[in-house]
């Protein structure tokens, strides 16, 4: 199977300015790769990393040293060493990004904010709609929502329309955080049964999953974070 994903002794620091400049050693020289049709969780106690990892696989921190290798276009590309142009390229067309936290421009309608993923990454709006829809539907939000802004949905509405979002352009990346912590039980196996396909798909996923079952139902792999870990 090929890597889409590689990791390589990756440190993330955070300065607590507000508690004297005390220096946070969240990641040290953390190593690993994630193959195609891998789903790899990440485990670890609350404060261990986890989100950090994965916001520096998305390029929305910056580590200290390391880098984070891509399979881009054909291409390796690391985001610890790039332009923003080219990370904002790569989330285009190669990582996708699933939370449990919906943040968009009010007024759009769903069924605009669900597409749009698509239409940039090279899919006709036709089709891009069909995407969303398709999802959507199996997602269970209803038609009627669909022309309506989901900022006054409620939080699990929300989080399965940013659940749409993430997966409606295919991405041969994965990033997930958290994304059926508020669903009920029929919703969350959706959720499950979306990311099982892509990953079957061969997409490379690498998740954070507080609930055991859920975590169990799609990974293919755990990855201890302080067992990934060495000292400098």
């Amino acid at each position: 199977m090929t890597a889409l994903l590689e990791v390589s002794n990756l440190s993330k620091t955070f300065v607590l300015h507000n508690q004297g400049g005390v220096v946070s050693d969240v990641i040290q020289n953390c190593s690993f790769r994630v193959r195609q049709g891998e789903a790899v969780m990440l485990v670890g106690p609350s404060g261990s990393g986890k989100s950090t990892l994965l916001r520096c696989l998305y390029g929305n921190y910056l580590p200290d040293h390391g880098s984070v290798d891509i399979l881009h276009r054909g291409k390796v590309v690391d985001l610890v060493q790039s332009f923003p142009s080219t990370i904002t390229d790569v989330r285009r067309h190669t990582v996708g990004w699933v939370s449990q936290f919906l943040r968009v421009i009010p007024r759009v309608p769903t069924i605009e904010l669900v597409a749009e993923p698509a239409i940039r990454m090279g899919y006709s709006v036709n089709d891009s709609y069909e995407r969303a829809i398709s999802l959507l539907r199996r997602l269970n939000v209803p038609e009627k929502l669909w022309q309506l802004a989901p900022s006054t949905f409620s939080g699990g509405e929300q989080q399965r329309v940013n659940v749409a979002r993430g997966l409606v352009a295919g991405h041969s990346i994965l990033l997930v955080d958290e994304p059926t912590a508020s669903l009920d039980d029929d919703n969350r196996a959706a959720v499950v049964n979306l990311l099982n396909e892509a990953v079957s798909r061969g997409a490379a996923l690498v998740g954070i999953f507080h609930d055991v079952a859920v975590r169990d139902a799609i990974g293919t792999r755990q990855l201890h974070l302080e067992a990934l870990q060495t000292s400098a």
